[in-house]
């Protein structure tokens, strides 16, 4: 569990990536890719104006990959950050590589480094962030400013 000092730094260094992130994704064809709807929801009330993908809609890992490409010009990769996620990042990673699109899977690698174990499922990143932000007793909202409403799930 991160405490005092550490969980300030924590929600300070979370806040001005997720402020970073929130400004690089609302550029047209940005896509955030997740593994499910849980994970899609807890992003998108963290309000990410990129459309949200969800990696676990029906399709091949391949298939997914082939539908970024054909709409996307950025792709974020924020699986979750265990094992099977980490492969998933890897695997898709290595499906997009050759192709024409900004991928970032640098965001996953410093979310991981901010949560320092404390959290391993991105569905969870939405209720850590606040409960980091109400135990310096500020409200998120207030730290990341205003959310807008999030779209529909892709994948």
């Amino acid at each position: 569990m991160v405490r005092g000092a550490e969980a300030a730094d924590a929600l300070e260094e979370f806040v001005e990536l997720w402020q970073r992130l929130r400004a690089q994704t609302a550029a047209p064809g940005t896509f955030v890719v997740v593994e499910g709807e849980r994970d899609r929801r807890s992003v998108a009330r963290l309000g990410l104006p990129a459309t949200i993908f969800v990696l676990h809609g029906g399709r091949t890992l391949a298939g997914s990959a082939e539908r970024l490409v054909r709409t996307g010009r950025r792709v974020v990769i924020l699986t979750d950050w265990d094992t099977e996620g980490g492969h998933l990042a890897h695997r898709l990673a290595v499906f997009l590589e050759a192709e024409r699109l900004d991928l970032d899977l640098e965001t996953r690698r410093r979310l991981a480094r901010i949560l320092r174990g404390e959290l391993v499922h991105v569905e969870g990143l939405y209720s850590w962030a606040r409960r980091l932000a109400e135990k310096g007793g500020d409200s998120l909202e207030a730290l990341l400013g205003p959310v807008e409403p999030a779209d529909e799930p892709t994948g």
